[in-house]
């Protein structure tokens, strides 16, 4: 199994109605990118997340799973929306 990760942090002047968006986009990703076991999104409240506001969780069976999710339109899209709404982000993958 593979496990990504990534946080990220919305610009302090994105309207809320933006941020609801991306999220949305990033769940959706779950029903429209094969080989998805697992994904989540949502926003930090627990003050520990150095700086990033935000965080999303996805699940693979292996990095071919994954490798298909980078390269499909619908995740290209939202990375597109991450640079857009957000200053930085940092990404973990690790097979386990």
């Amino acid at each position: 199994m593979i496990d990504h990760l990534v946080f990220f942090a919305v610009r302090e002047d994105a309207p809320e109605e933006d941020i609801e968006d991306l999220l949305a986009s990033i769940r959706d990703l779950k029903n429209t990118v094969p080989g998805v076991v697992d994904l989540t999104a949502g926003e930090d409240f627990s003050g520990r997340s150095g700086g990033y506001t935000h965080a999303l969780f996805a699940r693979f069976e292996d990095r071919d799973g994954l490798r298909t999710y980078m390269e499909h339109s619908d995740h290209r899209a939202v990375v597109e929306k991450l640079e857009e709404r957000t200053t930085g982000r940092i990404v973990a993958d690790y097979e386990f």
